[in-house]
């Protein structure tokens, strides 16, 4: 199961996103991928790692600002393959303009190595390497969203399902966390930014869960790596001279939320919405820039052309 999402803790000062890739091999094999993105000292890679993960292989991207890595989750028999992709450093220099560039390049290019694999002959095996989630996690500052979050948040949401998320909820009071989540969500609708739409359902209790998920956004998590007791039960949380914040207990924060909703419950839906609307949309534009003979229409964009006409004409 997935266990917390974080670099480090989830958080300190600043913002960042993350992408994850599954696989589910069950006889089968199924591709489902996330990235996360947040400022570097935000922190996000504790919370991708428990007791039933096994990391398996990482892959640094070009220049070092796109890392990936694979970690095995084991649970009920099946086994779950994600690929996490990191952005080490996002934000943090003293210049960010276009910085949200290499998030965008990678995400473009997972869709064009499917848009590829769909154009051959043999496309028996088709490996599904897209982007289906960024998890941008938000510094809890209390003061709502930096210009660099409304403006990575609005340049990546035709091209993912974005899910925000407050990072290092611990360092917040329940009152102070539902004020920074109506002051987040309040920005969010304010800049017309299309973060993830939880579909809708004819069962009523899905519908009561999907309610639920959707008053509690942005999620607030806590990530640890710690294993502590708690009145005999090991739990995994973060020690604090008044308690323990327990990752997995609900009335600490929402991560057992999002764990289920990305791996349970709205997987499946996050991959038919990144095929059918975000990749379409890439196919579309992709395919529209080419005419039938392979000329790209946007060279030829402004320049008159004679036409073709009978001799003495």
């Amino acid at each position: 199961m997935l266990q917390h999402l974080s670099r480090k803790h989830l958080l300190q000062d600043n913002c960042s996103c993350f992408m994850l890739q599954a696989i589910i091999a069950h006889k089968a094999a199924y591709h489902c991928s996330v990235w996360a993105d947040q400022l570097a000292t935000v922190g996000r890679s504790s919370s991708v790692r428990g007791p039933s993960t096994e990391p398996l292989a990482n892959e640094e991207g070009a220049g070092g600002q796109v890392e990936q890595s694979k970690v095995l989750i084991k649970e009920g028999g099946v086994h779950l393959l994600l690929t996490i992709v990191d952005t080490p450093g996002f934000g943090d220099a003293v210049d960010n303009s276009n910085c949200w560039q290499p998030v965008t390049d990678h995400i473009d290019s997972k869709f064009e190595d499917f848009l590829n694999a769909e154009s051959r002959v043999n496309r028996r095996q088709m490996p599904d390497s897209r982007v289906h989630c960024c998890l941008y996690f938000i510094a809890p500052s209390g003061h709502g969203l930096k210009p660099l979050d409304t403006e990575f948040m609005k340049r990546l949401h035709e091209k993912v399902n974005i899910i925000p998320l407050i990072a290092k909820a611990d360092t917040m009071t329940p009152e102070e966390c539902q004020q920074f989540k109506k002051q987040i969500m309040k920005e969010i609708h304010e800049h017309k930014i299309k973060i993830y739409d939880f579909p809708e359902t004819d069962v009523d209790e899905e519908m009561k869960m999907i309610r639920k998920i959707k008053d509690r956004l942005p999620l607030a998590v806590v990530g640890s790596n710690t294993i502590i007791e708690v009145n005999g039960k090991r739990v995994r949380g973060r020690q604090y001279p008044w308690g323990v914040a327990e990752v997995e207990n609900g009335d600490h924060c929402d991560f057992t939320i999002l764990r289920n909703m990305l791996i349970r419950t709205h997987m499946q839906d996050l991959k038919d919405v990144t095929n059918n609307v975000h990749y379409e949309n890439y196919r579309s534009r992709k395919l529209a820039a080419v005419t039938y003979n392979g000329i790209d229409n946007n060279k030829n964009k402004g320049q008159l052309t004679k036409p073709d006409t009978p001799d003495g004409m």
